[in-house]
């Protein structure tokens, strides 16, 4: 057991720090509320939801027919992944402060994703691109000649990943906004 420098206990100190429940409040009807009260939960929750219907609708605007999945498809136009970690990462510094090490760690969260989907997973794909197609020109009794052709939209160009942050900046203000006006003073 630690003890401070009065000879208390460490424990005894943090226990006495940590808010009690009531007696009311019970662990199910608790966690229900307390995640729909989660601004920065709900920022990024909602941020991919915005962004993979804007590749809904981006799809049907270029192929004039609707592609449900698009729905749970990675790549394309906005990177959803960029506005997910960039609305927690807004929402948490709006919340928390943008000097708490939370936000920092949010952040570099934020961009280590964003790099990779313009790095690794970009490449990846295009490597998938070269492969498929060397695949296709393999004759018909090559042992790889009938390999299921491999998943080429994987990452992310650059306007794609900004269209995504700019996402998720937007959202999670409005969301900070709109959450502090319906709060009590």
């Amino acid at each position: 057991m630690v003890m401070d420098e009065m000879g208390g206990s460490t424990v005894g100190l943090i226990q006495e720090a940590m808010p009690r429940s009531t007696e009311t409040e019970t662990p199910a009807s608790y966690i229900p509320t307390s995640v729909l009260a989660n601004y920065p939960s709900m920022s990024a929750l909602l941020a991919f939801v915005l962004a993979q219907s804007f590749k809904l609708i981006t799809s049907w605007y270029k192929d004039r027919c609707w592609d449900l999945k698009q729905l749970v498809a990675s790549g394309g136009m906005p990177s959803s992944h960029s506005a997910t970690v960039i609305a927690l990462a807004v929402a948490v510094g709006l919340q928390e402060g943008f000097g708490d090490p939370l936000f920092a760690t949010a952040l570099i969260l934020a961009c280590v994703v964003m790099y990779d989907a313009t790095g690794v997973r970009l490449q990846a794909g295009r490597q998938a691109e070269v492969l498929n197609q060397i695949v296709r020109e393999l004759p018909s009794e090559h042992p790889l000649a009938e390999s299921r052709p491999l998943r080429e939209l994987l990452g992310h160009t650059s306007p794609q990943v900004v269209a995504g942050a700019l996402l998720g900046v937007s959202l999670a203000t409005i969301m900070y906004l709109v959450t502090r006006s319906w709060s009590p003073p």
